[in-house]
């Protein structure tokens, strides 16, 4: 049962990270929201997930490729709700090109962003998680934390290290009673994807289907995408005690990608 528990979720004004938080609010855990936008911004989602569950949902704004922010972000978060018990590391950025043609600060960002913010975060809520022996850490990984694409080396490079780093935050938790496991998506069904469909079109000359059946998924067997609700639910499995087994585990979500 996670009813009475806190569950922090990185990025999650939209897409996934917004699914999550929603889930996890909607079995009773109080949450608290983050992202890099101001708070007025997040103020419609905040308010729509505590006027239907009734718990308190708070809005954190911290840059995630900022270490001392994020410090300070998970601070108050404890200070508001007075423990962390769930934390998703779903923040994440990307960036596409050639490795000749990769920005070194590109590169240093989309790291920071989507695996040292985890490391630091991690580091920040282990400690109360070990003392109260109950803690649930989940990361959000990509299938791309399995194979690679061309011309994403950076996020190619960061989701790999953030399945190494969930298996070793796993090992050295084991007997404190707390999981770590990565959830590896393929194509999610985002907002974010919807917006990038007209461009294609115009920029490939390409109908509406072809882009979605030969750009978008093309590598995902299924030939459907993911959506938000079925990363989420997975998500609420993983915090959940009957997954207090499960530790140390990629789980891929993907449509059949990696398995090829």
């Amino acid at each position: 049962m996670i009813r009475g528990k806190t569950a922090l979720v990185t990025g999650s004004t939209s897409g996934i990270g917004l699914a999550v938080l929603r889930a996890f609010a909607a079995q009773g855990a109080n949450v608290a929201m983050t992202g890099s936008r101001p708070a007025d911004e997040a103020e419609e989602a905040r308010r729509e997930i505590e006027t239907s569950t009734g718990l308190a949902a708070r809005y954190f704004q911290a840059d995630m490729s900022a270490p001392s922010e994020i410090a300070e972000m998970i601070a108050r978060v404890m200070a508001a709700f007075g423990a962390i018990d769930i934390l998703v590391n779903n923040a994440g950025v990307q960036y596409v090109a050639p490795i000749e043609d990769f920005p070194a600060e590109k590169w240093d960002l989309v790291l920071a962003v989507n695996l040292s913010a985890a490391f630091h975060a991690i580091r920040a809520v282990a400690p109360g998680m070990k003392s109260r022996r109950w803690g649930r850490i989940i990361n959000m990984a990509s299938a791309h934390a399995l194979v690679a694409s061309p011309f994403k080396s950076a996020y190619v490079a960061a989701k790999h290290g953030l399945a190494g780093l969930t298996k070793t935050a796993a090992l050295e938790m084991a007997q404190h009673g707390v999981t770590v496991n990565a959830i590896a998506p393929g194509y999610v069904w985002t907002p974010l994807v919807e917006r990038q469909i007209p461009e294609t079109m115009r920029a490939r000359g390409m109908t509406r289907e072809q882009v979605v059946e030969d750009v978008l998924l093309k590598a995902q067997p299924t030939r459907e995408f993911i959506t938000t609700e079925q990363v989420a639910a997975l998500a609420l499995f993983l915090a959940s005690d009957e997954a207090r087994g499960m530790t140390g585990a990629i789980l891929s979500m993907d449509g059949g990608w990696t398995a090829q």
